[in-house]
């Protein structure tokens, strides 16, 4: 793994916590009905083939930016009454169809400027959905109607009933660049998908490739998934891709991205599925300021799943400077921004309710060739930016107008066990604190140290017969020393507790730790990497500080 600092990760901070805050944030919570993952059979007519043919005339043509057709009512519009503009619950689409799949629309306002067309396929043939003012119900806001006239779909959101057969609850939320969300049965909106980055996180200015055009094929009425299409667009790229919504106690979202570079200067990094998320603070790097909600996050941690059959937790952490981790998986069997810990005492929120916030899981289903699993951690002051990404970078790009081909699976899940495979033990929570020693007199004090505790639970350790002692396997880079390591049973969580304290050599310089857990050659566990991020220095700051300000 391999960590540096950079600037330009933070137009993707501020633009997709804009996004996420400002435009998706205040929607409803949703909840999903349960079912199966499925992709979508193939019928006759429109479909992927038709929008990769539009996706590489893009990319052979030269880049064409679009134009705001906002008037000046709608592109100053504040939050607040851009959040009056809701969907009318009468004036769904589909609503005279037997499908359990409705359609609502998002107005356009804002940031989002542009149109975005949007089309449904029935019988194979593709139709427009013309913009219709009358979709939406404005509440108290006074403009002249006839200013809407020319606009158009900022974006969609899918509704189907899932909790209860006579109510229909938001499933899917698609708007602005390339962001959407999804959420199961009794969930709430928490991070967001990706349909492509490029150069996150990079000293240089990011490229927020959008989709411009979508096609919806109207499911049968005993059809319990949904297939759109999406038309990617951006200066360097274009994109053609597929999606295929189950609904379900988890939803699964069946993912076909074909990707073409334009000619002439080529992104420096692709980021392949990426998911974005928040984390401000937690028990593996607790508040700064006191705070009566012990964890504020969308996530605590990365979770990879190597072709090797190795699966690697790496907690979150927020930084002083923005950060890169890289992990090489060569054709990854998955990875994914994980919310572990449910408990509602792990958070302490009535408001946000970060417990009922999913996880996002990335299963590739086809090769993907060599690379490097990325994180991306960024600092950020509140909960209000999204700071974290997480996405596979290829190792090498084709030519321009070559396609790419990635083929996955995403999973939105609150039982982040039963992802694992194999009967392994996974790390249940990861505490920091200041190192300490029992003295003669039976008072803790501190030693100096820093400490890590890690709690492990799960199947390989909950099986042990009760005279088997595992073994805890640590180790660090040479900027730290391992000062001791304990392992002790935690019959709390009928698993085991490794303490690990630490002493750090030079603060200037990145820590990183591992450990994990094995009985004889028998692995048990997956694998802790822990990092330590350096201290910024006076200069560090001052050129962070101004590569910001160069990019405002």
């Amino acid at each position: 793994m391999s960590t540096r600092s950079a600037g330009g990760a933070c137009v993707m901070a501020r633009f997709s916590s804009a996004v996420r805050r400002l435009a998706l944030g205040w929607l409803a919570a949703a909840a999903v009905a349960a079912g199966m993952p499925a992709l979508a059979q193939q019928r006759p007519g429109f479909g992927l083939d038709a929008v990769i043919a539009k996706a590489k005339a893009l990319a052979d043509a030269p880049y064409v930016a679009p134009v705001s057709n906002l008037p000046d009512v709608f592109s100053k519009m504040q939050f607040a009454d851009y959040q009056k503009m809701q969907p009318r619950a009468d004036r769904f689409a589909w609503m005279e169809y037997k499908t359990p799949f409705k359609l609502a629309f998002y107005h356009q306002g804002m940031q989002f400027n542009t149109p975005v067309r949007i089309s449904e396929i029935v019988d194979g043939v593709a139709r427009e959905i013309p913009y219709d003012s009358g979709r939406f119900d404005f509440a108290d806001l006074h403009f002249d109607r006839e200013a809407t006239a020319k606009l158009g779909w900022a974006g969609f959101r899918v509704v189907y009933p899932v909790n209860r057969p006579d109510k229909l609850d938001e499933v899917m939320s698609v708007l602005g660049a390339s962001y959407f969300r999804v959420i199961g049965k009794g969930q709430i909106y928490g991070l967001s998908g990706r349909g492509l980055a490029i150069d996150t996180g990079l000293p240089i200015a990011e490229e927020f490739p959008a989709f411009r055009e979508f096609w919806l094929r109207r499911p049968r009425p005993k059809e319990r998934h949904l297939t759109f299409y999406a038309l990617m667009d951006s200066v360097r790229a274009s994109g053609a891709y597929e999606f295929t919504l189950t609904p379900g106690a988890d939803a699964v979202l069946g993912v076909k991205a074909r990707i073409f570079l334009r000619q002439g200067a080529a992104p420096t990094t692709l980021g392949i599925a990426p998911l974005t998320s928040m984390f401000l603070y937690g028990p593996q790097q607790p508040s700064p300021t006191p705070n009566f909600r012990p964890a504020i996050h969308d996530s605590n941690g990365l979770s990879v799943r190597l072709s090797t059959g190795e699966w690697i937790w790496r907690p979150l952490v927020n930084p002083p400077m923005v950060a890169i981790s890289d992990i090489p998986a060569e054709n990854p069997k998955g990875f994914g921004l994980l919310q572990r810990g449910r408990d509602f005492s792990r958070y302490e929120d009535l408001k946000d309710r970060y417990d009922l916030r999913p996880s996002a899981w990335i299963e590739p289903t086809n090769d993907w060739g060599k690379g490097n699993v990325r994180l991306v951690e960024i600092p950020t002051a509140d909960e209000t930016n999204d700071n974290i990404v997480a996405l596979w970078v290829p190792g090498s790009m084709p030519a321009p107008g070559e396609p790419m081909r990635f083929d996955y699976r995403m999973h939105w899940t609150m039982d982040e066990p039963a992802l694992m495979t194999g009967g392994l033990s996974h790390v249940w929570q990861t505490m920091r604190a200041t190192g300490e020693i029992y003295q003669s007199n039976l008072i803790r004090a501190g030693d100096g140290t820093l400490a890590f505790l890690i709690d492990f639970k799960g199947p390989s350790l909950r099986k042990l017969p009760p005279e088997a002692r595992p073994e805890a396997v640590v180790g660090a880079n040479d900027n730290v020393e391992i000062v001791g390591s304990e392992l002790q049973p935690n019959p709390a969580i009928r698993g085991w507790r490794l303490s690990y304290r630490i002493r750090i050599r030079n603060p200037a310089l990145s820590s990183d730790l591992t450990a994990s857990l094995k009985l004889g050659e028998r692995t048990l566990t997956e694998t802790w990497r822990f990092r330590l991020p350096p201290a910024p220095t006076a200069t560090d700051r001052e050129a962070y500080l101004n590569r910001f300000k160069a990019m405002e």
